[in-house]
């Protein structure tokens, strides 16, 4: 059975369960079991807080408009989805995940005065020549559950944690064996300022301590702190195929973190229909100076299957067990 919440839960708070839990689990030395939470969790009568939308599109660069961007849905759904994380038998730690990729089917606009219900649940947990990971599929449809509108599965990965009876994949390519990456000419550069994390915070809710600050972020073994992935997807996504058909996929696979301040590289390459009409794009950014590739993506008009970072396929369509069936 789903766990109902009544109401939008606060990153703030989660994160803080997160590290009660962290702490627990420290002082008690428990060993996880490697088996993730069959209900899901579902929040409704969830709708967008539209001063936070209007600052969302600024921080993109866009004017405000009532259909909500893609990746402004993403953090819409967010909370949802660390919901799942934070319970007491999932068997990962929230905090230290490493954000591998995400593969979204946004299927029609969804606009600041619709009334949302949006669920999220966690499945395919694997080993990783790193440690575990896992995928959380998080649904976005009308206030009546029977309307799907956004989906999203995004691929984490818990570094350093090895559950009993999973299985740990070969190591793989080397990371000297990869093929050098040759920068293509950059159709755009940006500019990120030591507060961009603090200023996608405000607009998103996520205020994980490893994008606010250096201090934050070096207390949790950073150098730095980092821009969030789903900074860059949005950005990106802002300025790929406008204006966008009603239905597009995408999906982005996260290499290197953008440590803050920045200069990122990027480039766009778009693909056209006869008519002119926009189909897809690919994009790829890399450090400005370093040439060393921070993250890689498409979007596509219409449905796709995207791709992980180990080139699996990702399904976006289709039920899930212990899911509700699309409808």
């Amino acid at each position: 059975m789903d766990q109902q919440l009544t109401e939008m839960p606060l990153l703030s708070k989660l994160y803080l369960n997160a590290a009660a839990t962290a702490a627990k689990q420290r002082l008690l030395r428990t060993t996880p079991v490697a088996a993730l939470p069959a209900r899901a969790v579902e929040v409704r009568g969830v709708q967008a807080d539209l001063a936070k939308l209007t600052a969302f599109q600024h921080l993109m660069g866009k004017p405000a408009r009532d259909v909500l961007p893609s990746g402004y849905i993403h953090a819409l759904a967010f909370p949802v989805a660390m919901s799942v994380m934070v319970q007491d038998d999932f068997p990962l730690p929230l905090l230290g995940m490493v954000h591998l990729d995400n593969a979204v089917e946004h299927l029609a606009p969804v606009r600041f005065t619709d009334v949302l219900s949006i669920r999220a649940w966690a499945r395919e947990l694997k080993g990783h020549r790193s440690g575990t990971q896992v995928q959380l599929v998080a649904e976005v449809r009308s206030d009546d559950g029977v309307k799907l509108l956004w989906r999203g599965v995004s691929t984490y990965l818990a570094k350093g944690i090895y559950l009993p009876d999973l299985d740990k994949p070969g190591n793989g390519p080397a990371t000297g064996d990869r093929a050098i990456f040759a920068p293509p000419q950059p159709t755009a550069r940006w500019q990120l300022g030591v507060d961009t994390g603090r200023a996608y915070a405000a607009v998103s809710g996520d205020f994980n301590p490893i994008h606010l600050s250096v201090l934050s972020a070096r207390a949790l073994g950073l150098r730095r702190s980092i821009a969030h992935g789903m900074y860059a997807a949005a950005r990106v996504l802002a300025d790929i195929g406008s204006p966008k058909p009603d239905h597009f996929s995408w999906n982005i696979s996260f290499e290197s973190p953008i440590f803050l301040p920045a200069q990122v590289s990027l480039h766009i390459a778009d693909t056209f229909a006869d008519d002119g009409g926009w189909q897809g794009s690919e994009f790829t950014a890399w450090n400005a100076h370093s040439a060393r590739v921070h993250f890689r993506g498409s979007v596509v008009a219409g449905a796709a299957v995207p791709r992980t970072t180990v080139g699996q396929p990702i399904p976006v369509t289709g039920a899930e067990p212990g899911a509700a069936p699309l409808r």
